[in-house]
């Protein structure tokens, strides 16, 4: 290594780190401050310039470990359940994107095949900035962010036609095109096919063999190996690199090796994405975007709000409700990474001219710019747009106007199968409960088989006041959307910090974050699951029921506050021998 490289790192290094932690401080998302260093050590700005070459290379490995990454999340269970969602939604957001700009920017003068360029580069999302900025407010397993994720994965096979299509459209003989495009398509399912045949019989195998040797190194090199091959493999057959490792991870996410796959990876996959960012901040040149400020704007705004638009319109089409409509509908809004290799494509293909490619590209910019904020903030935008579409639902809007009159009662936020469950016991015990819930549909059925339960969102400190908060002897929060169990966890501190609050989480994940938020105890779905399991496997190889129950009993004390003082002192079964 010279000199001057070294010295290039070092800047490079020395920046990020100034800026982001200047940004952080500022409550700034760590996207934008990669972004701005990218602009600052880009070669369109005075300064230290560093050489983007190399970096490339590194940081389009940062995607394929995001995309495997998230692909640890989506298990073919998961996937199979949102099928017709993804699949439908997915391609009709790609096409009606597409052919929505792609008509505006033609009436406006464009060339019908610069007009589909633009509409093509507008209709890709970036999964990098949605699974990070999801991830980061612990939304990345709620029924949006799963919903957002999936559909921004699957426009990458999507894709595929464009990237065939718009070469064609610079020259190349459209005879050959459907030919083309359909053996494009073939590739891509029989990628699919390879990655689950080979998950299905080599990597559970492999990591089982690994994992006997009980090296970390081992494991991480292992995990690298897996997900480099994949990506590898749809590279080869002419589709995205990330494509391979999403579909390697979904994969693993099916073992018991998911958690220790995603620890392992984590680092590699932070730092070479913050490359990524900084690369895409290089492309940016400042002299030219004054030149095209106003229609960059326009383009941005173009983009933000006719994506809104659309999938708001076709998930509520779907079936979603209004507040996952519109959340899904803001996370999907930001222009994608994906979208800057088909502008390349348009530029070496002649389709799109140098002008209008610096326009499209600070137009895609702005929108990854202002997207991180439309997520953090999507649940006050979502809320006051559903509302007014949440009127036409046919549900119980009205909160009861006798919360003031309620006492000794529970309240539960989420009344899906946790919170119905919660209910029943509750009504056994002839414990008074009211339940709030964000679904029309089981809002609806509840209210006609006479539950106390109404459309609201929990997370909001007028509301939980509007149904007793101030008198209720208890709040349960039953459902497992970690972001707004956060926010809900943040009003009821507000408002009386004394109540307590259950939380149901879905693993030990956030566990953590929801206690420092203020939660008196949180329960994992997945540990109580793992202890009935072996409940009835100790009883079915003839323990004797009493030791079971102890057995359990201090299991669950070691790991709940509640349950730790009632057992203290308890010499019947030492900690050693816990399960």
């Amino acid at each position: 290594m010279s000199a001057q490289d070294f010295a290039q790192i070092l800047v490079l290094l020395g920046s990020t780190v100034a800026v982001v932690l200047i940004l952080q401080r500022l409550h700034v998302p760590t996207l934008l401050a990669y972004l701005l260093v990218g602009v600052l050590v880009g070669p369109h700005t005075p300064g230290p310039v560093v050489d983007a070459t190399p970096m490339k290379v590194l940081a389009e490995f940062g995607i394929v470990f995001l995309l495997f990454s998230i692909g640890l999340s989506f298990s073919i269970p998961q996937l199979r359940a949102l099928r017709h969602l993804v699949f439908g939604l997915g391609t009709a957001q790609v096409m009606l994107t597409t052919v929505v700009v792609g008509l505006v920017v033609w009436l406006a003068g464009l060339p019908a095949p610069a007009a589909f360029v633009v509409g093509a580069v507008f209709a890709q999302s970036s999964t990098t900035i949605i699974g990070r900025q999801l991830a980061e407010q612990a939304e990345d397993q709620s029924r949006h962010g799963r919903l957002a994720v999936a559909m921004s994965v699957f426009q990458d096979v999507t894709a595929v036609p464009f990237i065939v299509a718009i070469p064609v459209l610079g020259g190349i003989s459209a005879g050959t095109l459907g030919w083309t495009m359909t053996l494009a398509l073939a590739k891509a399912a029989l990628a699919i096919a390879m990655v689950v045949v080979s998950g299905r019989w080599l990597l559970k195998p492999l990591f089982h063999l690994v994992a006997e040797r009980r090296s970390m190194e081992l494991f991480t090199l292992t995990v690298l190996l897996v997900s480099l091959a994949a990506s590898a493999m749809t590279h080869m057959l002419g589709l995205s690199m990330a494509f391979g490792a999403f579909l390697a991870g979904m994969m693993l996410g099916e073992t018991e090796f998911r958690h220790q796959v995603d620890s392992a990876i984590r680092p590699f996959r932070d730092v070479l994405l913050g490359l990524f960012f900084i690369g895409i901040g290089m492309l940016f040149n400042p002299v030219e975007a004054l030149g095209v400020w106003h229609w960059a704007l326009l383009g941005a705004a173009g983009l933000l709000v006719s994506k809104i638009l659309l999938v708001a319109a076709i998930t509520r089409m779907a079936g979603i409700d209004s507040i996952n409509a519109w959340r899904t509908a803001l996370s999907l809004a930001v222009g994608g990474e994906f979208g800057f290799a088909l502008l390349a494509i348009g530029l070496d293909a002649k389709v799109v001219d140098s002008h209008l490619g610096q326009i499209v590209l600070t137009s895609v910019l702005l929108s990854m710019v202002l997207g991180p904020f439309l997520i953090r903030h999507g649940h006050v935008l979502a809320s006051r747009l559903a509302r007014p579409a949440a009127a036409d639902d046919d549900v119980p809007l009205q909160l009861p106007n006798d919360g003031a009159l309620l006492s000794q009662h529970v309240i539960i936020c989420g009344f899906g199968r946790i919170g119905q469950n919660v209910s029943l016991f509750l009504q056994q015990e002839r414990i008074p409960y009211v339940a709030l819930d964000l679904d029309p549909a089981r809002v609806k059925e509840a209210c006609a088989a006479g539950e106390r339960v109404f459309f609201a969102d929990g997370s909001e400190r007028d509301i939980l006041e509007a149904v007793g908060l101030g008198s209720a002897r208890l709040l349960v929060i039953a459902h497992d959307d970690t972001g707004a169990a956060l926010r809900t966890l943040e009003s009821v501190r507000l408002a009386r910090p004394e109540i307590p609050v259950m939380v149901r989480t879905r693993d030990e994940t956030h566990v953590d974050t929801l206690r420092a938020a203020g939660a008196t105890e949180v329960v994992p779905e997945t540990i109580e699951a793992g202890l009935m399991i072996a409940t009835h496997t100790l009883l079915l190889l003839d323990v004797p029921l009493d030791h079971v129950l102890g057995r359990i009993e201090a299991q669950r004390a070691s790991r709940y506050r509640l349950l730790r003082s009632r057992f203290r002192g308890d010499v019947r079964f030492s900690e050693e021998d816990a399960i």
